[in-house]
């Protein structure tokens, strides 16, 4: 795939200079990477680097917490039963799991409800708010979902139910009617960051919980392993309060004694004292614990999580690695069919964005695909399959399209629907699919541009290979604190020039990556860097010619340590290289 390289702008040049000097000769490429997520002072940069959490915000600020507070604490002081409703993705059950248990452990009679994806779809529904009055619940907090559920809102007014509703999806112009609404991207809502997970709602509730009965608020860190899931499941941007919550959840993550965490990586065969990074969670803790909700039932997650020993957690972790194995199974089968079906759909009518359809596809799984066909072709994509009488989809979409406004635009062909700016949901009638099909490419057709069309990479600095240096070098060790990495604050992609191939080789099946090693032409030391390139199997003929030839080549790479036979050294991650533009 072709890439456009884009170096990243920056408003003020001069505070790279400023933050050298401040930062004791700092090498310039990590300054403007500094500089670039908005550090430029040596004030900024040292909380950057050493956030804590007094650079988080008094959860009462958040509209209608004190309520919110005050009505959990009242559940608490009478003994009152309640009934927590999550979603069936990570974020809903860590976020079920996480005041479940809070309200446990304060005596309160708390049983939890997830919706059957396929039996009630996603939000709030009716069955689950009869299940609380079944179970003679006073009080309905619900957690990732709920902010555009006006009729189910009004449903537990008639149930005589109080409802707290804390989600962080965008909301129409109108609120549901509820006790509270807790979600910071409320245009009324003052909150100073509006980018928390569900999960991290719930953890803001049960410190104004515990704040409003006079309790130590920082207990609610004891949670900071199942926020940290969250974070990096949800892919929510990491900047501010996210970016000191995922640090420290890191840390707790490694250190957890929760028995389902535990188990759940035991089952992965993943050591938790080497979950240093979100991808660890990404692409194995967190595949695992939607699994449930993708192929199941995802209540089998939060029992998971809500385990009291080591060995209840054993039997619904094993559940959980077997349903990720059929997963991955169906996964690439449907991958496979939407491929095809992407590439006539191209052919045949050249459209901005891709709705693909197949009645017979597995409704837990398409979400995945949507992102992968995405990936492929570059262009907004929707999956869409038959769930009884309706038709749902997943959406998922490239930077600069926001989805959400794509999907408004369509809003009278549409039943429901809900998401993110890159993320959503929808279902719809089956007569209404070749017209929503149309709406929707038209909709993205306004909004897209030429420059769109070309998947870009964002250069963060320019750097010369020589100034890295090794993995005791000042170099590595400050990049280091850049992480963690994620959302809003990626690793820092430099930009070499003038290099040199030594050698080039690819690796793995089908000869798909691209193992070599570079140095800098004018390096009079010579030393050369590992460097690889994932699914870039096909540059190997450019880097051979290069060597042969003598001409250069100019690369884009993010840095990162690799260990081999005990010996840990510094790697290329490879995004993208060319013959050197002359």
């Amino acid at each position: 795939m072709t890439y456009r390289w884009i170096p990243r702008s920056l408003e003020a040049p001069a505070v790279v200079p400023r933050l050298q000097e401040a930062l004791n000769d700092l090498p310039a490429p990590l300054a403007r990477a500094l500089a670039l997520r908005e550090v430029a002072s040596f004030e900024e940069a040292k909380h950057f680097f050493r956030a804590d959490r007094s650079a988080l915000h008094d959860p009462l600020r958040i509209a209608d917490m004190p309520a919110a507070a005050a009505r959990v604490a009242a559940a608490i002081e009478s003994g009152e039963r309640v009934l927590v409703y999550g979603d069936y993705d990570v974020d809903g059950t860590t976020a079920a799991a996480l005041v479940t248990d809070f309200l446990r452990t304060h005596g309160v009679e708390a049983s939890f409800f997830i919706p059957d994806r396929y039996e009630d779809g996603y939000g709030l529904c009716r069955r689950g708010l009869d299940r609380a009055a079944e179970r003679g619940a006073g009080l309905v907090i619900a957690l990732d979902c709920g902010i555009t559920g006006h009729a189910e809102a009004a449903y537990a007014q008639e149930q005589g139910l109080d409802l707290i509703i804390a989600d962080h999806h965008t909301p129409k112009e109108t609120l549901p009617e509820a006790l509270a609404v807790l979600d910071p991207k409320r245009p009324d809502d003052d909150y100073p960051f509006t980018e928390l997970s569900g999960c991290g709602l719930g953890f803001k509730l049960v410190q104004a919980t515990l704040a409003h009965r006079d309790d130590d608020p920082d207990r609610a860190f004891d949670y900071l392993d199942l926020l940290a899931l969250s974070t990096a499941s949800d892919i929510v941007p990491l900047y501010g309060e996210n970016r000191v919550l995922m640090a420290e959840g890191l840390r707790a993550l490694q250190a957890s004694t929760r028995p389902g965490i535990r188990a759940l990586a035991d089952a992965a065969d993943l050591d938790l004292q080497s979950v240093t990074s979100t991808g660890n969670i990404v692409f194995t803790l967190g595949p695992r614990i939607n699994a449930a909700g993708r192929m199941d039932h995802a209540s089998t997650a939060v029992e998971l999580l809500l385990a009291p020993s080591y060995t209840e957690a054993e039997g619904p972790a094993a559940t959980l690695e077997q349903l990720n194995r059929e997963r991955r199974t169906i996964d690439d089968r449907i991958e496979q069919e939407a491929i095809e079906r992407a590439e006539r759909h191209i052919t045949s009518r050249s459209p901005h964005a891709l709705v693909l359809y197949d009645e017979d596809w597995h409704l837990g799984i398409i979400g995945i695909v949507a992102s992968s066909v995405m990936e492929r072709f570059h262009k907004p994509t929707i999956l869409l399959t038959h769930n009884g009488e309706a038709v749902k989809g997943s959406a998922r979409s490239i930077d600069g399209i926001n989805i959400y406004e794509a999907l408004t635009d369509c809003e009278e062909v549409l039943t429901q629907f809900g998401g993110h700016d890159h993320a959503a949901g929808m279902s719809l009638a089956a007569d209404d699919i070749e017209a929503f099909r149309d709406r929707f490419d038209a909709a993205v057709g306004e909004r897209v541009t030429p420059e769109l069309l070309t998947p870009s990479i964002k250069v963060d600095a320019a750097v010369d290979l020589d100034t890295i240096g090794t993995v005791e070098d000042r170099f590595w060790a400050v990049l280091k604190q850049f992480g963690p990495f994620g959302p809003a604050n990626p690793r820092p992609v430099f930009h070499a020039q003038d290099l040199a191939v030594v050698s080039a080789r690819t690796v793995g099946s089908d000869d798909a990556h691209l193992k070599c090693k570079v140095r800098q032409r004018a390096s009079s030391g010579g030393r050369s860097f590992d460097a690889i390139g994932f699914g870039m199997g096909a540059k190997l003929s450019m880097l051979r010619e290069s060597r042969a030839s003598g001409t250069p080549v100019e690369m884009l790479f993010s840095l990162e340590e690799n260990t081999w036979n005990g010996r840990t050294t510094l790697q290329l991650k490879v995004r993208d290289v060319r013959p050197e533009e002359t």
